[in-house]
């Protein structure tokens, strides 16, 4: 039987592992078929009140145990459909903000495509240089690539066996860098042979390699979520360097580099975002006013103010990282809104709202202080990364979908 590590399980937010049951069936797990194969898979490592914390509806119940069997979790094939069901039935989807649907000035047509394999978890998406569309097959140990133009899509296999790919960045050559976020490496792939180099981290404390970004010139820049890090690897040399992050537990977790070769991280774990002297590694923090913020993904505007989601309050906010003012606003469906993905293309901040139903996609004109949304056609569910197209098309992955998406704006 595989194993698969704490960091990984909480990284992919799954809901069931290989590990056997630590302890006996909790009382209040309720009974019915499926009862003892739910106990028995979905306990090893995180407990089953995060599963009877969950909900889902029974479509993407099904999609959750297909990511569990790619990842090796031994489910017996005539017990699949009989734990699902007990899943669906006992841990419904619980209710969502209805998407708030705002009229506006843009036009755009949303494209969706399924990935090949049930379950891959498409994770982040990349635009690339020659117009692809690139994702994380976290639970297939892929990357793969859409042609937006013909449909076509190739997926490469990784180096290690559950490798558990996360983030996803392009260097100058047009290699496809990863974070393997089970494996604790990062990782390049040659699009033109397939070939995988991996390089591990120095410290074995360093785990959980989340998302990545190069500076301008080509150091690549890494956050390691669960283990407070945040770290430097210098492609030329192979050389890796992480330094902890200052405010314990706080959960370093989407990361850029601004247009003056200066990283910046949101702090997912607490109100804070990170600021990164690209020379000696030092960590300035900024605090955000409300106590309860988190922010949990980030984009730069043209003149390098630092725009945010604020997930679990459901604001779009903006740091000023030379004055260190913010400024928020409501995200149009709502404090459970959930926003998460975001990036700035043609003058406009874009996101996507994972908590509502179904998703949308957001347009905030900067100027005019206003909001348009569109639902995204799928349904989304959960879109936790979006990229820029050469040309200022927004890109996402919807996860449990197992798609990704090219917003167009006309």
């Amino acid at each position: 039987m595989s194993k698969v590590s704490v960091s990984a399980v909480t990284a992919a937010a799954l809901l069931v592992t290989v590990l056997p049951a630590r302890s006996q069936t909790p009382p209040n797990l309720p009974d019915g078929p499926g009862k003892e194969q739910v106990a028995a898979l979905c306990s090893g490592c995180h407990g089953l009140n995060r599963v009877m914390n969950s909900g889902y509806p029974q479509a993407h119940w099904h999609t959750v145990m297909r990511m569990m069997i790619n990842f090796e979790v031994p489910i017996p094939p005539d017990q699949l459909n009989v734990m699902t069901d007990y899943l669906a039935k006992n841990f419904p989807e619980k209710p969502k903000p209805v998407a708030n649907i705002i009229p506006g000035p843009a036009q755009v047509t949303i494209k969706e495509w399924e990935v090949p394999i049930p379950g891959s978890r498409p994770h982040d998406p990349l635009a690339t240089r020659d117009g692809a569309i690139w994702y994380t097959g976290q639970m297939t140990n892929k990357l793969g690539r859409v042609d937006p133009k013909t449909g076509q899509i190739k997926e490469y296999p990784l180096k290690s066996p559950l490798t558990g790919p996360h983030g996803l960045v392009e260097d100058k050559e047009g290699n496809i860098w990863f974070t393997g976020n089970n494996q604790s490496i990062v990782g390049k792939l040659d699009p033109k042979t397939g070939a995988v180099t991996e390089y591990k981290m120095p410290d074995p404390q360093a785990k959980d390699p989340h998302s990545l970004a190069f500076d301008q010139s080509g150091i690549l820049w890494f956050t390691l979520q669960n283990s407070n890090m945040i770290g430097r690897l210098d492609p030329k040399t192979g050389e890796v360097k992480v330094v902890t992050a200052p405010t314990q537990r706080s959960r370093p977790y989407g990361i850029m580099v601004n247009s003056k070769g200066v990283p910046h991280v949101v702090l997912f774990g607490t109100n804070k975002i990170a600021r990164i002297d690209p020379k000696t590694m030092e960590i300035k923090e900024y605090t955000l006013p409300d106590e309860k913020a988190r922010p949990r993904r980030m984009a730069y505007d043209s003149d390098d103010m630092i725009w945010y989601s604020d997930f679990p309050r459901g604001f779009l906010g903006r740091l000023d990282p030379t004055t260190g003012k913010v400024t928020e606003w409501q995200s149009p469906s709502g404090p459970k809104s959930e926003p998460y993905g975001i990036v700035f293309a043609k003058g406009a901040i874009w996101y996507s709202e994972s908590g509502s139903k179904p998703n949308t996609v957001v347009r905030f004109d900067p100027k005019t202080e206003k909001f348009q949304t569109w639902v995204i056609p799928s349904g989304g569910y959960i879109v936790r990364k979006m990229d820029v197209t050469p040309d200022g098309n927004p890109v996402l992955a919807t996860s449990t979908i197992n798609g990704v998406a090219l917003v167009e704006v006309k």
